[in-house]
């Protein structure tokens, strides 16, 4: 079996309170210890410098979490209390970012009833959500719309065109309509203006991120060159009217026009990673032989202007088998391997494996497995960190308060449940504060600000 223990890589002496480790005895000491540090800067956005992320010119590597349903149980004052519990709970493992769904439409307490029309209250939860988190220091990835059905996603876009009159016959068609690419750009959070903070969205450094959209694939166009073919005919026949399909045009028009209104912000696609046709020689590295027919292009959609860094999903229990196997975190590695190598050979930018983890539903599963997923992903980011890789950051899938298990699909983790999970969260945190903080690791970032745990550290071993 594959051993995550034979490539130890940040073997330093602050690592040897692992075993005391827990979320809220010696590792939060230490983040505290840089958390006050990180008070001496203001909250500023993030942005980037190459290919890693930053914060008031410092690194800014990324521990982080899921929790999807934040806006809907801040809508209701019985469960609003579970999201500052939740960002209580991150904060106290170090988790600095979370993404969240910025959408639901047209479904039970939705946030978009109707194209551009939009119910107050659920806005003001949103609102809720985004100030809550400033207060335990944690950013929001905000993701603008599904490519399921949860939540509403583009087939209730596609039903609302379809209500409308329009002649559409698959719910790709919300990629490639003008009118329902018109209906998407109409729901944007950007220029909302918080009831609590009083500060628009657009401006507000608790935002990390905007995400185009949640796993969007386009299975009807699986090579995602109808665009170029159109265009070759437009070119041919000029005064013809085509309509311009495909993911990577809807991507490319997106991430345009959101930077047209929002330039500070960052903004990523949401794609799970899958190869695809602009690439051939990298298709070995996906799961399976569907992931080339979903329409995405890892490399070719995030070379689009206007997106400013990589999404990859890690799903191996999905993907591969549903039970779970040694073989799982072998492919997890070379997955990872894979993307954070494209991110710096041809993309130039930070890649954040946004969601991963394991279902406790999977045939075979034990904590043990889950513990050495999360360690085989943070070590794998580590390696690249060590470097000054591509490797920015991880969100794992998906962290829960006490009194929400009813809400899981399997991959939840409760960490007052999950101790040794916890424990290897908070470790990853700790080790990634120390790099955020130690801005003269490699004498690149020109900051000489001393690093709080610097004693602990020595920086031949970074």
């Amino acid at each position: 079996g594959f051993d995550v223990t034979e490539d130890v890589l940040l073997e330093t002496s602050v690592m040897e309170a692992d075993n005391e480790h827990s979320p809220c005895s010696s590792t939060s000491h230490g983040i505290d210890e840089i958390n006050d540090l990180a008070e001496d800067s203001s909250w500023q956005m993030v942005g980037k410098k190459g290919n890693q992320f930053v914060v008031n010119d410092q690194p800014f590597y990324v521990n982080g979490f899921n929790t999807y349903w934040l806006m809907v149980f801040a809508a209701d004052q019985s469960t609003r209390g579970k999201v500052t519990e939740v960002f209580q709970q991150a904060s106290s493992v170090g988790l600095t970012v979370c993404r969240t769904w910025a959408f639901n439409d047209g479904q039970w307490r939705a946030l978009q009833k109707s194209p551009g029309v939009y119910d107050e209250d659920v806005f003001k939860a949103l609102d809720f959500v985004v100030s809550e988190a400033k207060k335990y220091k944690i950013r929001l990835i905000l993701s603008l719309s599904n490519n399921w059905d949860a939540y509403g996603g583009k087939s209730q876009y596609v039903k609302w065109g379809k209500d409308a009159g329009l002649n559409l016959t698959t719910d790709d068609d919300f990629f490639s309509h003008p009118t329902l690419r018109s209906y998407y750009k109409a729901h944007m959070v950007l220029n909302r203006v918080n009831t609590l903070t009083n500060i628009t969205y657009k401006d507000d450094p608790t935002i990390f991120a905007w995400e185009l959209m949640n796993e969007p694939r386009c299975t009807s166009d699986p090579t995602g060159d109808k665009l170029q073919s159109i265009l070759l005919l437009s070119i041919i026949i000029p005064q013809s009217k085509f309509s311009i399909s495909g993911l990577q045009s809807w991507i490319q028009e997106m991430a345009v026009y959101i930077k047209s209104m929002d330039a500070k912000h960052l903004v990523e696609i949401g794609l799970e990673g899958f190869y695809g046709p602009s690439a051939p020689e990298r298709t070995q590295f996906n799961p399976n032989s569907y992931a080339t027919q979903v329409g995405t292009d890892f490399i070719r959609n995030h070379q689009a202007l206007g997106v400013d860094f990589a999404s990859v999903h890690i799903y191996a229990d999905s993907w591969i088998s549903q039970a779970i196997s040694d073989a799982h975190i072998q492919f997890i590695k070379s997955w990872m391997d894979a993307h954070i190598e494209d991110a710096q050979k041809y993309l130039g930018m930070p890649v954040v494996f946004s969601e991963f983890g394991v279902s406790t539903k999977d045939p075979g599963y034990n904590s043990s497995y889950r513990d050495t997923l999360f360690t085989t992903v943070y070590k794998t980011l580590l390696n690249s960190t060590k470097q000054g890789g591509s490797g920015a950051g991880s969100l794992l899938w998906q962290l829960f308060p006490d009194g929400t298990e009813y809400m899981d699909d399997g991959y939840a983790i409760v960490l007052s449940k999950s101790p040794s999970a916890s424990s290897i969260i908070a470790l990853h945190s700790t080790r990634l504060a120390i790099f955020n903080s130690q801005c003269s690791w490699k004498c690149k970032w020109g900051c000489k600000k001393k690093n709080a745990l610097e004693t602990l550290l020595y920086h031949d071993e970074l």
